[in-house]
């Protein structure tokens, strides 16, 4: 099968190109816009193997992606904006990149003839729950510009189904941690600080709550549907690894060496939901089942970040993080 996978120089992408890279004989098309989440560091290592290739070029570039997505047999739809401070700050962007670049790739999906459209979506856009877990069932009720975006990112693909057929399968996962992601995002942004002895910024008083993936889990889950998934469907990814923010940080203190003084109270972030679960019997109904438990997942993830700082250095460097 020859992929065309959006937003692959990303931290879920480029893990799921090299996933593939070890467990398919697939042809992957890696279309990546490299805003400052997606660099060329996060996927050198895959493009020395002939069955990859690079395009750079934005989602919301309707010619590029018609050149570009031509002649495949498949989309997996990572691209996105996908941190809620950011969309906060600038919703515009998300509202652009998710809604408006979902639209464009759904629209030239239909119209080059690809099998198959796995667009990924996030839990987020369920809302907060108090108790039990949101079904794929459940009605949407985002909370941030970042959820919004997703959501309606989500009902964009989805209505290509309902009205043109496109073959649309859609998953929903809860928070990934693995290599590769950005250090704006709570682990690698706390892991890295603490190796270089620096405090971790605590969000209002640590209770949220949230269920922890690996990202290998995930995308082991995501690729199933994209094969075996029903058309039309929605599919929830979770761990059911649910911690406080205060016991993550905890968890990483220990990990990195450090006590509880490097722990730094900021003002909680505005509208921040309190809690995210999803059910997952659809997804375990496939066959998919978890691999990494959290605690050695986390631990794996904190060395990996301690062993390649050639990565991230310039990445918070840039950032100012």
């Amino acid at each position: 099968m020859k992929l065309f996978i959006t937003g692959a120089a990303g931290f879920i992408g480029s893990n799921y190109v090299r996933w593939l890279l070890a467990n398919s004989d697939d042809e992957i098309t890696i279309f990546d816009a490299l805003t400052y989440a997606g660099n060329m560091a996060s996927i050198r290592d895959v493009l020395d193997d002939k069955r990859t290739s690079f395009v750079h070029g934005d989602i919301c570039d309707e010619d590029v992606v018609v050149r570009s997505m031509d002649g495949h047999d498949a989309v997996v739809h990572f691209a996105a904006e996908s941190h809620v401070d950011r969309s906060i700050k600038d919703p515009y962007a998300f509202v652009r990149t998710n809604c408006f670049g979902t639209n464009v790739m759904c629209d030239v999906a239909r119209r080059v003839g690809v099998q198959k459209f796995l667009h990924i979506s996030t839990d987020e856009v369920y809302g907060t729950i108090d108790e039990g877990s949101f079904t794929e069932t459940d009605v949407l009720t985002p909370r941030s510009p970042y959820s919004a975006s997703k959501a309606g990112s989500d009902l964009i693909a989805l209505s290509y189904f309902t009205t043109h057929g496109l073959p649309v399968v859609l998953t929903r996962c809860s928070n990934n941690y693995g290599p590769f992601q950005f250090p704006e995002k709570v682990i690698p942004l706390f892991t890295s600080n603490l190796l270089d002895g620096r405090k971790v910024p605590l969000y209002g008083d640590g209770g949220n709550v949230r269920d922890w993936i690996h990202v290998e889990d995930h995308n082991r889950a995501a690729h199933l549907v994209l094969q075996h998934g029903e058309l039309g469907e929605i599919y929830n990814i979770g761990a059911h690894e649910e911690f406080t923010n205060r016991e993550l940080t905890y968890k990483l203190l220990e990990l990195c060496g450090r006590d509880e003084s490097f722990i730094e109270p900021v003002a909680d972030r505005l509208g921040h939901d309190r809690r995210y679960s999803v059910n997952i019997d659809r997804i375990t109904a496939l066959g998919w089942k978890l691999e990494n438990s959290f605690e050695q997942g986390l631990a794996d993830t904190v060395a990996w970040y301690r062993d390649n700082r050639w990565w991230w250095e310039p990445l918070k460097a840039k950032a100012g993080l």
